[in-house]
């Protein structure tokens, strides 16, 4: 049987070819073909990687445009604030340095895996994704773009293109945390970054905090963000952090972990990563 492949070079002619009916997208490829070992992939094949305006990470007054095909590699090496610690480190846990060199930030998050490594950080980043189609372009913060494990709100027709980061002041900083079976290469059992902006007196203006691997999709942790929000940014962060602000989580019981080994662990990643931040 004869497979349809298809390699636009541009934005415009992809979503022409999305127009046109159903079509399986190929980035790095690192979650579509493992998902297809030993059988042939059933929907035509949009290769996306020919399109240079998905690549690459660009600033303006609004804040950070990271493109869609931007590898992850690309994201380690990128010449970013302290603002971007937290998705340098996820970028690391992202596989081996084979995935992390075909691998892409908009695979990942398509792929709405609930132990994602880099959607935990755009949560608290405060990240939205940009979709277009013929019919025009729409941006979405990711809490609505992942829906659930392995569902997006991507219409058949979109296409993602990129991921918007909003400005932060040149004080902001963030910290990720994840913990595994193992050290390297592993699925997380749970995955926390957190994101403090800092205002000119010291103290914490604005804070994102969310969780991986604990729910069906990434949590924010809503409570303790508040409550942070005036604290002084170098004192001890990791106190604020009350056990009920682990409310929105819902972690399950499976190989990696029990439910309450998970929560408890959760905490002290919080924990962990509220000091770095708060490390002068």
């Amino acid at each position: 049987m004869l497979h349809r492949f298809e390699r636009p070079g541009s934005i415009a002619e992809a979503a022409r070819l999305l127009a046109s009916g159903p079509w399986a997208v190929l980035a790095g490829g690192t979650d579509l073909y493992p998902a297809n070992v030993g059988r042939p992939i059933a929907a035509p094949l949009l290769d996306i990687t020919a399109i240079a305006g998905l690549r690459g990470i660009r600033r303006d007054d609004r804040g950070w445009t990271i493109g869609a095909i931007t590898t992850w590699t690309e994201v380690v090496r990128a010449d970013l604030p302290p603002l971007f610690d937290a998705l340098k480190a996820a970028a690391r846990e992202v596989g081996g340095v084979q995935i992390q060199n075909t691998g892409t930030i908009a695979g990942n998050l398509c792929n709405a895996s609930p132990a994602a490594d880099g959607t935990p950080v755009l949560l608290a980043l405060g990240a939205s994704v940009v979709l277009h189609s013929e019919r025009g372009e729409r941006e979405l913060p990711i809490e609505q773009f992942v829906l659930g494990s392995r569902r997006t709100a991507r219409a058949a027709d979109e296409l993602v293109v990129a991921v918007r980061i909003p400005a932060r002041s040149a004080r902001a900083r963030s910290a990720f945390a994840k913990l595994g079976g193992r050290r390297y290469l592993t699925i997380s059992i749970s995955t926390v970054a957190v994101v403090v902006d800092v205002d000119a007196n010291g103290a914490v203006a604005d804070a994102g905090v969310a969780v991986g691997s604990c729910s069906a999709v990434a949590q924010r942790l809503p409570a303790l963000e508040a409550r942070l929000a005036g604290a002084a940014a170098n004192g001890d962060l990791a106190a604020v952090l009350d056990l009920a602000d682990l409310a929105p989580l819902t972690p399950i019981d499976d190989l990696r972990g029990s439910a309450a080994y998970r929560r408890d662990a959760t905490a002290t990643l919080v924990r962990r990563a509220l000091r770095e931040v708060a490390a002068p």
